[in-house]
């Protein structure tokens, strides 16, 4: 054939040749799959019949040895029908069985031959079928006479296996004519499917030699420059005639590659730049989002801190005020105490509106010398009151010239803080020691008690925003402790708990507590 034939008229020439042949090799089989199938039917219903016989013998082997049993034991008419009406209904159901079979195959059988051996079959199972039932009447009648019963199963015994080993053997006979039908009939059409066989073989090797097998060269190559084109390599060549439609395939392959090419150096390009913008707009906004949380944490922090610090000078106030309109012999001193406590409430509120306007939400820190004589006598005179109403007895014990840098009002609202912790949770104890000393270049303020102490596991979350110390009735070392540690860090400092104390530091018998606050030294 022209190469310019096309593929598609050489490929439907070529399979109508072999189809043409495969139609040829149908009819001729045909006919002999048809007779074979009809035997093969049979050769199966027979087998089917010898399965029935084989489930009838076991189920009469039952029931001979059930009635048996029933005879020997001298069982009632009434359990003998009992015991043995399911066997007989299984029976019934197979005897039926091989009746309906039977009959399908004597309307079915061609010729008289056949029809009268499957009637001769027929009248065995009846006769079988008439055993039986006689046998289990006989078995559940009203007598109880063992003999009687027993010839009534010794009857049905003896004259049942000879009928049924002659409707086995007939039905073995059978089956082994139709295989050997079968076997003859196999041969037959064997030898004609290899005639017809060699025939399509030489039909179906030209057929592949001289058309087939050029276009899988052909499209090989096409698979190949798929494979290119799939990673990525564009530059490809396919040989070959083009005027047929694996020719035209070729040729708009090689028209994809060229486009695919041009497009992916401008996809390329995109993604260089997608990439740069995803890059910078991420970091971009895992920047923004790093601010705000800082932010959203330091203002929550501050303003659950500073409520704390307000909450003190206004109880005072409001305390002052009280023993005031009662009449206290020191108004003027209350009056003082008031004063005091709304200017340090006031250094209090600028704070927060310090914090308020900041970007940061940070405290704004005033940083000086403080002179820690000066400052814990304030705290002494401050908590004087509380540690009266308390019972409890404060001792100092500062030297002079101990000077540290920190804010002071915010150092001072620390250690009065402190106080009044110990003042609320060693009451009993009745003494309370503030001191300074240096320790390693630094100053160290130490609140001393004579309380209960802390119990180990609680001090590492002392600090912890809302906890508290002291069980579930404490209500100090909430925000006080939080607050001071946040403020005391700012500063450059520490602060921490020692609790129960050696006996060498305790102040009585009770466990006590230590807090210690660290803060650099003043070098001015």
């Amino acid at each position: 054939m022209r190469r310019g034939v096309s593929l598609k008229a050489r490929l439907g020439l070529g399979a109508g040749l072999i189809g043409l042949a495969a139609l040829l090799t149908a009819a001729m089989l045909v006919i002999g799959m048809a007779r074979v199938s009809d035997r093969l039917d049979a050769a199966l219903a027979a087998e089917t019949r010898l399965e029935h016989y084989a489930a009838l013998s076991t189920q009469v082997s039952t029931f001979i040895v059930v009635a048996a049993e029933l005879i020997q034991r001298g069982v009632p008419a009434g359990t003998r029908a009992e015991r043995t009406e399911t066997l007989a209904a299984t029976l019934d159901r197979t005897f039926a069985s091989l009746r309906r079979g039977l009959e399908a195959e004597v309307s079915e059988a061609r010729g008289l031959d056949a029809r009268t051996r499957r009637a001769t079959q027929s009248l065995v199972i009846a006769r079988m079928e008439a055993l039986f039932r006689s046998a289990h009447a006989g078995l559940v009648s009203d007598t109880d006479d063992r003999d009687r019963l027993r010839a009534y199963l010794d009857t049905f015994a003896s004259g049942f296996e000879p009928l049924l080993a002659e409707a086995v053997n007939e039905e073995k006979r059978l089956r082994n004519e139709i295989l050997a039908g079968i076997d003859d009939l196999r041969r037959r059409v064997t030898w004609a499917a290899l005639g017809i066989g060699a025939v399509v073989v030489a039909l179906v090797a030209g057929f592949y030699l001289g058309l087939v097998r050029p276009q899988f060269h052909r499209l090989d190559a096409l698979r190949r420059a798929a494979r290119r084109i799939g990673a990525e390599d564009f530059a490809i060549a396919l040989p070959g005639p083009r005027r047929d439609e694996i020719g035209q395939l070729f040729t708009e392959t090689e028209r994809m590659a060229q486009a695919l090419s041009a497009r992916a150096e401008t996809v390329a390009q995109d993604r260089a730049r997608l990439g740069e913008i995803i890059h910078e707009r991420t970091e971009a906004l895992r920047a923004a989002n790093a601010r705000l949380e800082r932010t959203d944490e330091d203002r929550r922090r501050f303003f659950a801190d500073i409520s704390h610090e307000l909450r003190t000078p206004l109880t005072v106030i409001l305390m002052e005020a009280q023993l005031g309109r009662q009449g206290a012999p020191d108004a003027e001193g209350a009056f003082a105490t008031i004063e005091a406590r709304a200017a340090r409430l006031n250094r209090r509120i600028d704070d927060l509106l310090r914090i308020a306007r900041s970007e940061t939400g940070q405290l704004a820190l005033d940083t000086e010398g403080v002179d820690l004589a000066e400052l814990l006598s304030e705290v002494q005179g401050e908590t004087a009151a509380e540690l009266s109403n308390a019972g409890m007895e404060l001792t100092l014990d500062v030297p002079d010239g101990l000077s540290v840098s920190a804010d002071r009002n915010w150092l001072r609202q620390v250690i009065v803080g402190l106080v009044r912790n110990a003042i609320r949770h060693a009451r009993a104890g009745g003494a309370l020691q503030l001191a300074a000393r240096e320790r390693e270049g630094e100053a160290e303020i130490i609140v001393t008690d004579n309380g209960p102490g802390i119990p180990p596991e609680d001090q590492s979350r002392l600090f912890d925003r809302f906890t508290q110390g002291g069980g579930e009735n404490a209500q100090g070392f909430g925000l006080g402790l939080a607050l001071a540690r946040w403020v005391i860090e700012a500063q450059g400092g520490t602060i921490a708990i020692l609790s129960p104390l050696p006996r060498t530091e305790a102040l009585g018998e009770a466990p006590g507590t230590k807090i210690s606050v660290r803060l650099p030294r003043h070098r001015g």
